[in-house]
């Protein structure tokens, strides 16, 4: 009796793996048929994200008053973070409104923080 529980389960694992193995089969054809319809490669993406970086980054550069030396931008889908530090609050607002300003950004995360320069003057 236990061979034939033993069986009916081996059976049913089988079954489930030749169905993965038929939906994978399936999905790559649909995938290299439908290639104009796919999403870009992660390659893509990330060259994309870098170029976005970059003109955030030389928008920054170009605004008068913020210091870019200690900011650092990173894009992810149209999404732009700013982490870092500037010497006072008003750059960091700057900052957000020059990035949210370039073409192709769809949000902002402003995390800049204020350190003033020379430890505060002490």
């Amino acid at each position: 009796m236990k061979s034939v529980d033993f069986l009916k389960a081996l059976g049913g694992v089988v079954a489930v793996v030749v169905a993965c193995n038929t939906y994978a089969q399936s999905s790559d054809a649909m995938a290299s048929s439908g290639a104009a319809m796919a999403a870009p490669s992660a390659k893509a993406v990330k060259k994309a994200d870098r170029a976005l970086g970059r003109k955030v980054r030389g928008a920054l550069a170009k605004a008068q008053g913020i210091d870019v030396s200690s900011i650092s931008v990173r894009a992810r889908s149209g999404a732009v973070t700013l982490t870092g530090s500037v010497p006072d609050q008003g750059q960091i607002e700057k900052a957000g409104d020059v990035a949210k300003g370039v073409d192709g950004v769809s949000s902002v995360s402003n995390k800049l923080t204020v350190v003033l320069p020379n430890g505060g003057g002490n």
